[in-house]
């Protein structure tokens, strides 16, 4: 097997996001616990690092949150090590039972879009924004923040502070959320081109 090559990326001092040349799953899973991760045997031993507080499978990337101040290039050493350990070991790392349990596309569909009606898009609205749902594909949703959130420098702590916290208490099978807002354009983008 070729050398498996993992990017690091810190996102903030409490997330930090590994990319790798090849998948880990088919899939997305999300874990928010050590209880949520019986059965996959990648989840367990990244919840073993302390204060790792929840993660996120997706394909080629595995997304890690901690709890505490500890920085992340110990952890980062300590994670990238399991990832090609399990890898290697030619175990799946997510059990395939936690996505053959997974509801349809057509379900989590229904639940965000009710999500966002009832709870989300009443809260952002009251700053000049509102979100969208851009499409499901399997478990992962795409959203578009448009209005006020699409010009606003705030955007993307609302949608991982608020918006994506809402959606994981509300909807727990939901897998990767992602952002596909193009943030160029628009009144007030915060991206601009150059």
């Amino acid at each position: 097997m070729n050398e498996i090559a993992i990017q690091a990326q810190i996102i903030s001092d409490d997330a930090c996001q590994f990319i790798l040349d090849r998948p880990v799953v088919n899939g997305s899973k999300y874990f928010d616990g050590v209880d949520s991760a019986k059965g996959s045997p990648l989840a367990e031993k990244l919840f073993e690092i302390k204060n790792v507080d929840s993660i996120l499978i997706s394909n080629n990337i595995v997304k890690l949150s901690k709890l505490g101040f500890e920085p992340w290039m110990p952890i980062a050493k300590q994670v990238g090590a399991l990832i090609r350990e399990q890898i290697q070991s030619g175990v799946p790392a997510i059990s395939v039972e936690m996505f053959a349990q997974l509801p349809g596309e057509d379900v989590i569909r229904e639940k965000v879009q009710k999500l966002l009606q009832v709870e989300i898009n009443p809260s952002v609205e009251s700053h000049g924004g509102f979100v969208t749902l851009a499409d499901v594909k399997r478990n992962d949703v795409y959203l578009v923040l448009g209005g006020g959130c699409q010009g606003c420098g705030m955007a993307n702590q609302t949608l991982r502070s608020g918006i994506e916290k809402l959606i994981r208490v509300h909807i727990p099978e939901v897998g990767a959320i992602i952002d596909v807002t193009d943030h160029q354009s628009g009144a007030n983008p915060y991206y601009r081109s150059n």
